[in-house]
């Protein structure tokens, strides 16, 4: 597996942008390959994947896995609203239901009728609420699969950070305001595994896609998503453990050693999801992503191979 290094600067070069509820969204997309592309169509003959990133970072997120993903599929990562170089207005909710609709308005912009997922983290919570309304018919295109990285799927098994707490007490924008780049890299290094620690330079260009268009105004905003888990669990760990996810494949890919949702988080998945399908990384933490992308992407593409492609011709 190739691992270029990406850089913030060159991931932009590379994306576009829409207008959703008057923002300007940024994502980035395979280019398109001539042969075997329908008469008129925007998009390759290959599956759609759409790539959703975590808090607080962004689609850069997946840089890892890029060159070694598009090979297999038409791929799509936004940075939602409030991330990376998307707008971050100081007045929105940033509530999970406005992330999954910008989503689904994103897709049909791109004329896509079906898709897969892969989500981490903040994007994991998306991913269930696109799930959910998969289940309740109310979706705009047709989701397939999902492949789940670290995240909170069910808010009882989630162990936020103290930055994370505070960002959500009332003193919320003051500790925004307070966040710097030493802070910032001392609590991502945190939930890495011991073997896998972030680079400086991968810390920097983190750190710069979450300042990026004066994200720190925002930052006690976007963790509203911790108490928007428990309002809506029945919802989103329903579409989990909902009878009818059998006609949409999932599997975990959890890093065992991610403090905030780690083994702990995937002995819940495995006692609450039918048939669960979980692939354990053992020494790794909370972005597999970037601390095992070899493994992952055997992981993602093993589960389209075989659990997708098999349940699509059965």
């Amino acid at each position: 597996m190739t691992k270029a290094w990406i850089s913030p600067e060159q991931w932009r070069e590379c994306g576009e942008y829409f207008p959703h509820r008057s923002h300007r969204i940024f994502y980035r997309r395979s280019r398109p390959d001539s042969a075997g592309q329908p008469a008129g169509s925007s998009l390759p003959n290959k599956p759609v994947l759409l790539l959703l990133h975590g808090f607080p970072t962004s689609s850069w997120d997946w840089s890892p896995l890029w060159e070694n993903l598009t090979p297999h599929f038409h791929v799509i990562a936004p940075d939602l609203l409030g991330y990376g170089f998307s707008a971050k207005p100081v007045d929105d909710k940033y509530s999970i239901l406005n992330q999954a609709d910008l989503c689904e308005a994103m897709l049909t912009k791109l004329g896509v009728s079906e898709f897969h997922i892969l989500a981490h983290d903040y994007g994991d919570t998306v991913a269930q609420e696109l799930l959910a309304r998969a289940h309740d018919d109310s979706a705009a295109s047709a989701l397939r699969s999902v492949c789940f990285l670290n995240g909170g799927l069910f808010p009882e098994a989630h162990r936020p950070r103290l930055v994370q707490r505070l960002l959500l007490s009332p003193l919320g924008g003051i500790v925004a305001k307070q966040m710097d780049f030493t802070r910032f890299a001392k609590s991502m290094t945190s939930i890495f595994g011991a073997g896998t620690p972030p680079s400086r330079a991968e810390l920097e260009a983190m750190w710069s896609m979450v300042v990026e268009n004066n994200g720190i105004q925002v930052m006690h905003k976007l963790i509203g998503y911790i108490p928007e888990r428990k309002q809506y669990r029945s919802r989103w760990v329903g579409a989990l453990t909902n009878a009818r996810t059998a006609n949409i494949p999932l599997r975990l890919i959890n890093g065992a050693d991610d403090p905030v949702s780690g083994r702990h988080m995937a002995k819940r998945y495995a006692d609450l999801v039918p048939g669960a399908d979980i692939m354990l990384l053992n020494g790794i933490g909370h972005y597999p992503q970037i601390e095992a992308p070899q493994e992952v992407l055997r992981g993602v593409i093993g589960f389209h191979e075989t659990r997708v492609v098999k349940h699509r011709s059965s």
